[in-house]
Formats: C-alpha cells, structure tokens, sequence
C-alpha cells in the first residue's frame, strides 16, 4: 500500500511538472500600460524602488559583494504577495548582517585609499616643495604667491570673501566658487587649518596657490570626493576683508 501510494505521487507530480509552462523570467522587462495618471504613478513608485536597490547593489559590487539581482526581485515580489519565505525577524537579521559586512569593507576600503593617499600626498609635497617659487612654512604648508596684492593682510578673528578652486592630486576638482560664479564668504575659524594659516598671509587683491597636507586639511575623515588624508591643492583669490557691519549681509 505505501508503494503504492509512492509510485502515485511520483506519478502525479512528474504529470504537473509536464504540464507546467517554462518558468517566468523575473529580469524580463515587459511594457506596462501607462494611460492614467495613477498608472504613471504607480510605475514611478516602482522604478523608484528599483533605482535605489540598483545603487545600492552596485555599490556593493564595487566593494566585492556580490548579490543576485534575480534573487533580489523574487524577495521584493513575494514580500508584495505577502509570500515571502522569510519571516519579518530574519529578515531584519540578515539586513543588519549585510549591512554590517559593508561597512567593514567601506573602512577597509577607506583605510586602503588613506595609505596611498598618504604615499602619493607625501611624495608629491617633498617634490613641489623644491620648486621655484614655492615657500614651505613651519606647519608644512606651502605657498606660491601668483599675484601680489597691496592691501590690508587679514587677522584670524576676520572674516573674509574670497574666489577659490580646490582640486586632487590628480587634478580633480572638488569644488569652485568661480564654477558657481560667487565669491565665498566666511570666518577664518571656521576652515581647515592651511587655509586659517595660509589665508592671513595673502594681502586683499593676491592670488596664492596653497599646497595643504592632509594633517592641515581633512586628516582623517573623508567628505564627498576627498578621501582620506589626501593632500589637497588650491587656488585662492583674496578679494577683500569683510567689514563687521557687512558680515550679516553675506
């Protein structure tokens, strides 16, 4: 009897397995009906999703963590089914293990690039500083005077407006007040330390190049495409000294 019954279900299911069609592609693109304004919206809310798991995904493969797309879709579908194989608890679990993992591999990856960076920063200062022209402080900074103003040097209580480029080693421009087509208004407390240093030696109407070592720029911590200990270098045109009464207006 219980052969029997084995042979049955053998029977049964290999008889469905037949009859079944070739399995759905959960990567094919298919064209969605978008006549109506909640359509649109509707496939807006998706592609939204999509986006920010494709970056997320993406950003992960560059760090080596390779995640299967198809799987990913198969989860998102059964979740909107109220199907997935998962329970809720586990699946925060694993979230929080993923996340974590990438983490580890950002501060590797970050710990990596601050060592080149460090390298190249240190080869790059001791060659330029031998250079014509340019002059090293006490601190490590150094400085060529590009135009030669004769106006009032600022104090560091000063507040000061001024035009700037900032770029990598490699050339990379990170950020420009001349890009944006207005000067920068700001205390020289409230900068890096080369630039609180190297502002105050510029007299109002100079332009200086500065080279900054990391220790006197970002050190350590990395913001937008500066990474860490990266030397940075810049051009910077001393406008003027901003008057006490002016600096609420700016």
């Amino acid at each position: 009897m219980k052969k029997t019954a084995i042979a049955i279900l053998v029977t049964s299911t290999l008889g469905l397995s037949a009859c079944q069609k070739d399995p759905v592609d959960p990567m094919k693109v298919e064209v969605a009906v978008l006549e109506t304004e909640e359509q649109k919206q509707a496939y807006a809310l998706g592609a939204n999703i999509g986006q920010f798991v494709d970056k997320q995904l993406s950003s992960q493969a560059e760090m080596g963590m390779s995640r299967d797309k198809a799987v990913v879709v198969k989860g998102f579908v059964a979740a909107l089914q109220q199907q997935s194989q998962l329970e809720e608890a586990e699946v925060q679990t694993l979230m929080q293990a993923m996340q974590s993992e990438a983490q580890e591999m950002q501060k590797a990856k970050a710990a990596e690039a601050g060592e080149i960076n460090k390298t190249a920063g240190a080869a790059y200062l001791a060659e330029n500083a031998k250079r014509e022209g340019v002059t090293v402080t006490e601190s490590g900074l150094q400085f060529e005077v590009v135009t030669a103003g004769e106006g009032t040097k600022p104090a560091i209580s000063d507040t000061v407006k001024v035009h700037y480029r900032g770029t990598l080693l490699d050339g990379t421009e990170f950020d420009s007040s001349y890009s944006r087509n207005e000067p920068a208004v700001f205390p020289l407390t409230r900068v890096i330390s080369g630039w609180t240093e190297g502002v105050q030696l510029m007299p109002v109407g100079s332009k200086f190049k500065f080279h900054i070592p990391s220790e006197l720029a970002y050190g350590s911590r990395a913001t937008g495409s500066i990474t860490a200990h990266s030397t940075l270098v810049f051009d910077v045109e001393l406008l003027e000294i901003v008057a006490a009464e002016n600096k609420e207006a700016n």
